[in-house]
């Protein structure tokens, strides 16, 4: 068993329900991970904290989701040398979630962070799991096999398509 490889963290608990995608992936990929709430701007201090002891305790990857203004991924970036995935989040206070998808995809040059779609956590989980299973093969076996299986369930379909009578002049 691994000791926790990713730090899963949201700016509120209100977000909760779009991150347990990213927790749910990495649990069906056996990968140990953390989750918990820590606000860029309610509690920078720490923010501060985490990030900065984040790779000293082990960890590899941080998932970081945040919804509004959404600080979190890119400070979180600016303080750890950790790949940093960023999941905007349509929140209350959001416009239509523009303004998260903005906040952290507009990120100053030196400091990257990954972003996926809004309310993607399930890709952030996703993209973790590819990042350690490049260093790791039993973690990119596991991902090829989530692959792999997309890619059969998605030819099934097809076949269906083709035995329900549509015209596929593809093949």
């Amino acid at each position: 068993m691994y000791k926790i490889m990713v730090g899963i963290i949201m700016g509120s608990d209100s977000d909760l329900p779009v991150m347990q995608a990213a927790a749910d992936v990495l649990k069906e990929f056996d990968i140990p991970f953390e989750l918990t709430v820590v606000s860029a701007h309610r509690t920078p201090q720490r923010m501060v904290d985490y990030a900065s002891k984040a790779e000293g305790r082990g960890l590899k990857v941080i998932i970081a989701g945040a919804g509004g203004a959404a600080h979190l991924p890119g400070m979180v970036a600016s303080i750890t040398s950790l790949p940093v995935i960023g999941v905007p989040i349509k929140s209350s206070n959001s416009i239509d979630g523009w303004d998260s998808v903005l906040s952290i995809l507009q990120m100053p040059g030196g400091i990257p962070v990954a972003t996926v779609a809004l309310n993607g956590a399930k890709n952030a989980g996703i993209l973790a799991a590819s990042i350690l299973g490049a260093f790791d093969p039993l973690i990119g076996v596991k991902v090829a096999a989530f692959k792999s299986k997309m890619e059969k369930d998605v030819l099934r379909k097809v076949d269906l398509l083709k035995r329900a009578g549509w015209a596929n002049g593809f093949d």
